[in-house]
């Protein structure tokens, strides 16, 4: 996933609140939202990595998250281990942050940023293996940590909230959605799927060519002659009620032949879940 907005506390009758945006190339196989279960008899809500067998984001019933992005290098190199199975990890481990984090080896990895959290518990913590303030630089055997509080932040392919445009575009559609208590997933809708370029002044500087970088630039990335771009694209909301919390997660899959459409509630794929 290439393209994450949250919400973590920032309105009380809607504690938690994500849009995301997969990017991928068009022939890996994968699994759309779903309900699944991992060999340990971990329940899993999300959709699936069908090469490696995780996934980029994951919820369960008791309350847990994590999703993931990776961090753009000039250089792909391939990794010992697939980013994908952190978030399952996450989702298998005791909650321990701090334990949890101890068992990363980030040089197995390639270049991440994870974003972790117990949704009853308030514990809430973005991790990546690439230093915040280099994060296109050389491979690191450093895990970095940062404990998040209520708010709104970003992940594209840099590091928590890096102000990129499309980063900061996607936070602005979160948090004209909070305000929105009817029309809600509009905001939202128009932001995933917005397909325009930045100025090229305003471009990333990660080591790619501008071609590319300007391609990546806008929150939809449509990148045909490379058989990549956006695939999928995932809404999920946490509303309070009186009797527990209502997830309702929605996943709308892209045709790369076909102009992207408006993201509405009977075009999704939906799970919803108590917690």
């Amino acid at each position: 996933m290439c393209l994450i907005a949250f919400a973590l506390n920032a309105d009380p009758a809607r504690p938690l609140l994500i849009a995301a945006n997969r990017d991928e190339f068009f022939d890996r196989p994968t699994a759309p939202l779903h309900r699944w279960r991992l060999e340990d008899g971990t329940d899993v809500v999300g959709g699936r990595d069908l090469r490696d067998g995780g996934t980029w984001l994951g919820l369960d019933p008791d309350g847990r998250v994590a999703m993931l992005t990776n961090v753009r290098q000039s250089e792909l190199k391939p990794a010992q281990r697939s980013r994908g199975e952190l978030v399952t990890r996450w989702l298998q481990s005791d909650g321990d942050v701090d334990r949890f984090a101890a068992g990363i080896a980030p040089a197995e990895y390639g270049a991440f940023n994870l974003v972790v959290g117990d949704f009853h518990a308030r514990v809430w913590h973005w991790l990546g293996n690439r230093d915040p303030e280099a994060p296109h630089s050389t491979a690191s055997t450093v895990l970095h940590q940062r404990a998040l509080g209520p708010g709104i932040y970003g992940l594209s392919n840099a590091s928590l909230d890096t102000p990129w445009p499309k980063t900061q575009h996607l936070k602005a559609a979160l948090g004209t959605s909070l305000h929105t208590p009817t029309d809600w997933l509009s905001p939202l809708s128009q932001a995933l799927t917005h397909d325009q370029m930045v100025q090229d002044l305003d471009l990333p500087r990660t080591g790619l060519p501008a071609d590319l970088e300007r391609a990546l630039s806008s929150p939809f990335v449509r990148m045909a002659d490379r058989a990549y771009g956006t695939r999928t694209s995932q809404v999920v909301s946490v509303r309070s009620q009186p009797q527990g919390f209502a997830v309702t997660v929605h996943e709308w899959t892209h045709d790369p032949a076909l102009p992207v459409a408006r993201l509405a509630p009977e075009n999704a794929r939906t799970e919803t879940l108590v917690w």
